[in-house]
């Protein structure tokens, strides 16, 4: 059910929360945070179908601000039931203004002794914690794939680093590197020499893995990039025993190479947002190896 709301306040939103959770049942039973999601210069619409697809794992209220140009009222729309997934949905479009203070806009939307998680689909805050939202989130989500400049923003996001900061180019990692420490473990001689990598020219997957590879192996690292390429590519390790490698040319199935034993076909598929949300959802503590990948990603120039 979508109930739109034009012209409205966030007290007369909370009352029609009340009114459908009286109406249809206690909607928010079981409901494990407040997910919220500035959806400046991004699809509102695309941002709600990822959330719905990661509610289905971590039922949640979720509110969007996809703030409107040339208007001066807060207008509003509510989604319970099959237009909210296992979550129910508060869209707010406000006055441009109004992002200044998002913090104050949606605070009497949460709900009460819940985390909160926020996630920017498309602008960047170089200190995500700095901002309204980031300031009262527990989690904070960006995504750097977008950018025209990954090392810059990468670089940025680095020096603003507080505890709770993630970034989905390196949840989009997680497959990758979970393959490369299983191979490594069953070499005998596990020191690596030098790590390539290949893939988009604005991949910041790309950076962060290779900050993580010298920064747990104490290797060297060396990118190639291929324009026509979507993500990473491939991965060689170069260790005494041969070469550990992963090639994913066609961004869905994996030749995973290693010393001595017959190659490996394994499928591993591009993740969708909503795979990656879902992940990032799993955990609300600290994620300290990716702000350690982030380090290293300024000492590697």
């Amino acid at each position: 059910m979508i109930l739109d709301l034009p012209g409205t306040t966030t007290v007369d939103i909370n009352s029609e929360l009340l009114r459908l959770r009286k109406e249809g049942g206690v909607i928010t039973l079981g409901r494990v945070m407040t997910l919220v999601i500035d959806a400046t210069d991004a699809d509102a619409d695309e941002a709600i179908s990822t959330a719905n697809m990661a509610s289905r794992e971590h039922p949640c209220r979720v509110v969007i601000l996809s703030p409107q140009k040339d208007s001066d009222v807060l207008d509003a729309q509510i989604r319970v039931g099959g237009d909210a997934g296992a979550s129910e949905v508060v869209l707010l479009r406000p006055p441009v203004a109004a992002m200044e203070h998002a913090d104050t806009l949606i605070t009497p939307l949460l709900l009460p002794d819940a985390p909160i998680v926020a996630w920017w689909p498309s602008v960047v805050p170089l200190v995500p914690s700095a901002v309204g939202l980031g300031a009262m989130a527990q989690r904070r989500i960006t995504d750097t794939k977008g950018a025209s400049d990954p090392a810059a923003v990468l670089c940025a996001l680095s020096d603003g680093y507080r505890a709770g900061d993630t970034d989905f180019a390196w949840t989009r990692l997680t497959r990758w590197r979970a393959l490369l420490a299983s191979a490594l473990e069953q070499v005998s001689d596990q020191r690596v020499t030098k790590a390539r990598m290949h893939g988009d020219v604005n991949s910041p997957s790309i950076l962060l893995l290779g900050a993580w590879l010298r920064r747990t192996l104490g290797c060297e690292f060396e990118a190639t990039y291929d324009p026509e390429a979507t993500g990473l590519v491939s991965v060689c390790l170069e260790t005494p025993a041969g070469e550990i490698a992963i090639h994913r040319p066609d961004g869905i199935n994996a030749t995973l190479t290693q010393p001595g034993q017959p190659d490996h076909v394994i499928a591993i598929p591009s993740r969708s947002l909503g795979e990656c949300l879902a992940e990032e959802l799993r955990r609300m503590d600290d994620d300290p190896v990716y702000g350690e990948a982030l380090h290293e990603i300024v000492h590697c120039g």
